[in-house]
């Protein structure tokens, strides 16, 4: 590569890292809309097989993933409401009682104190239970303030309107952009190209589709599991550990403690803490030992501590949406240093030579 064609190379990847950060805060629409036209664009492409048009198959996988969503929201939404308000219906005085009855009694011997000079459970019980339906008062009066930052809800609704309408025409044009970025590239350059972007579509496609998979199972699982134990917050609990699953250990963590909590206040008795535990560690043996095998294999090759670092890095730079992309970016990166490391080997550096 000559000095010209260098500096050229090192000068467009400065340029265009450049123009991301700025433009940064209004690609979060955009990388949304193109994982779901990646996602979407193989059952288009089987769609075509059976001789639809790409608009036609398209426009079907559309109106069968907006039915799907509506479908889902419609089954699950009424249960996760029902399960919050019986969580401050029924679990917070019961918690209280708890509290008032076992914990600051026994903290209190401790320390010597007397606890009912320092709390008035009574009270506090009284006025949650007396103002837990003005929930719904304080949800309007954020919402009458969102209502008068006008522009950031303008700002809100373009971009839910804008995943979509951006998902649509890069699914229908999806082949087409391939081919123009492909007439693109370097001829020198193109077979590599070629051949590391093959690497990560297998990769990332495995990944994607695996790992959705898995989080759907898991949730599924520790659902029925609580659910058969009697937990109340069973589907909050389950889905919650499920939909964090993509990171590993984080959605058994974090539901194991969910569900020992709840299931302290509502049984306040050990068996049943034992049951819970039975059904999250029966959840994770699940994963490790068949969906997690089956669904995802090992598509990125990662560490467990460098998948938790690569989560954690994409929140602190990205946010939610960094969270959600790093681990599809992780296993790009992964594809590209496996090349560097066969480069590597295959050079002279490793060899020796002069």
């Amino acid at each position: 590569m000559t000095e010209a064609r260098s500096w050229f190379w090192l000068g467009t990847l400065l340029i265009s890292g450049w123009l991301i950060y700025l433009l940064a805060p209004v690609l979060t629409p955009f990388l949304v809309a193109a994982l779901i036209a990646y996602l979407g664009s193989p059952l288009v492409e089987r769609l075509q097989g059976a001789r639809l048009s790409r608009t036609s198959a398209v426009v079907l996988v559309f109106v069968l993933f907006t039915l799907a969503v509506l479908i889902l929201m419609l089954f699950l939404v009424p249960l996760l409401v029902k399960q919050i308000e019986a969580a401050l219906v029924v679990q917070l005085p019961r918690t209280l009682e708890w509290l008032q009855g076992t914990a600051l009694p026994f903290l209190g011997g401790l320390a010597g104190v007397e606890t009912e000079t320092l709390f008035d459970i009574e009270q506090l019980k009284e006025s949650l239970t007396a103002h837990w339906r003005e929930a719904g008062g304080l949800a309007a009066r954020v919402l009458e303030s969102v209502t008068r930052s006008g522009l950031a809800l303008f700002g809100w609704l373009v971009n839910l309107v804008l995943i979509p309408v951006v998902a649509f025409y890069l699914l229908r044009d999806w082949q087409w952009l391939i081919g123009r970025i492909d007439q693109m590239l370097p001829r020198d350059w193109a077979p590599t190209i070629r051949l590391l972007a093959g690497e990560s579509d297998t990769v990332l496609g495995a990944f994607l589709r695996g790992q959705l998979l898995v989080m759907l199972a898991l949730g599924l699982v520790y659902t029925l599991g609580l659910w058969i134990l009697g937990l109340e917050l069973a589907l909050l609990i389950g889905l919650l550990a499920g939909l964090v699953s993509f990171v590993p250990y984080l959605g058994f963590t974090i539901g194991v403690l969910a569900a020992l909590l709840a299931g302290w206040f509502q049984f306040q008795e050990f068996m049943p803490l034992l049951w819970v535990v039975v059904v999250f560690g029966l959840g994770q043996l699940l994963e490790s030992l068949v969906l997690t095998p089956k669904l995802v294999g090992d598509c990125i090759g990662l560490h467990p501590v460098a998948v938790i670092f690569a989560v954690m890095a994409g929140g602190q730079l990205f946010g939610f949406v960094g969270v959600l992309l790093a681990l599809p970016v992780a296993s790009v990166v992964m594809v590209l240093l496996r090349y560097a490391y066969r480069q590597y080997l295959d050079s002279d550096v490793y060899e020796g030579k002069e």
